[in-house]
């Protein structure tokens, strides 16, 4: 596990002036951001290979977790659902679940506001994870991984064209969201092993809502280098195609210069 973990910091970085801590869990990485009193990101711990089974061994090991401080995670997971804000009730959050897969014994559910309070993302940790997590940080909120990069579209969707399609890669999924006159139509996460993969749920999306493959806008976002995911493939099968990096609203100090480079989405945009 150690040899997997990239390490990016501040020229002048005191593991006591952390603050705060941000753990996301990819589906196959995890990324440990450290906040001083600011927000400002001072320290992070990128490990680009895990297993959620070695949760509890990285809680106790990693340096920047021996601290008891307040930490918000970010779970990454494939079943999730949106909850329009008027139907949501707290406490019936494995009833809106059950539509998206079966869920089993010993969960933890939570969920996450969204587009100001409009939509409920809910989700599930295990109670064993759950156990480990709280064993080491007396304070925790819990968020589906999705929310940053949903946040993201609900703050932009003034920008977004009658039909848009924005993808964002992360290890080997994709979040797929389409909006429709700015209104969210679509959010959903797949599998991929290649390329060829995003190009076939794009255009699947495409059909099913009706796109006109001449006028939709597809925006892409993410590790797509580790895809060889261009804007020169893509103008083959699309004629509004765009690789971007998002705004940020997240702060740094000196002493990260790789890091934005990685295909992290949250190394720009976090929601907090």
């Amino acid at each position: 596990m150690e040899n997997t973990l990239k390490v990016y910091k501040s020229d002048k970085f005191d593991v006591e002036d952390t603050t705060s801590l941000s753990l996301f869990l990819y589906p196959h990485s995890l990324a440990i951001f450290a906040k001083d009193k600011n927000l400002a990101n001072i320290g992070i711990h990128y490990y680009t290979s895990f297993d959620w089974d070695d949760l509890d061994k990285i809680v106790v090991s990693d340096p920047l977790l021996k601290l008891d401080l307040p930490a918000k995670l970010y779970i990454h997971q494939p079943v999730f659902s949106l909850v329009p804000g008027v139907l949501f009730q707290p406490g019936q959050e494995e009833s809106y679940l059950s539509f998206a897969g079966k869920m089993e014994k010993d969960l933890f559910y939570y969920s996450s506001p969204m587009d100001s309070n409009n939509i409920q993302l809910v989700s599930f940790l295990s109670k064993k994870a759950k156990k480990a997590l709280e064993a080491r940080f007396s304070e925790l909120s819990y968020h589906h991984g999705a929310s940053s990069f949903l946040s993201y579209l609900f703050k932009e969707r003034f920008n977004l064209i009658g039909q848009e399609i924005s993808v964002c890669i992360i290890d080997n999924y994709i979040y797929l969201a389409a909006f429709t006159d700015q209104e969210i139509s679509v959010f959903n996460i797949f599998e991929i092993k290649s390329r060829e993969d995003i190009l076939k749920y794009i255009s699947i999306l495409i059909t099913q809502l009706g796109y006109e493959k001449n006028h939709v806008r597809i925006t892409v976002y993410g590790a797509t280098e580790h895809y060889e995911v261009t804007e020169n493939w893509a103008k083959d099968y699309f004629l509004h195609f765009r690789i971007l990096r998002p705004h940020s609203n997240q702060n740094y100090s000196h002493g990260f210069k790789h890091l934005k480079s990685g295909g992290l989405f949250e190394a720009f945009w976090q929601f907090e």
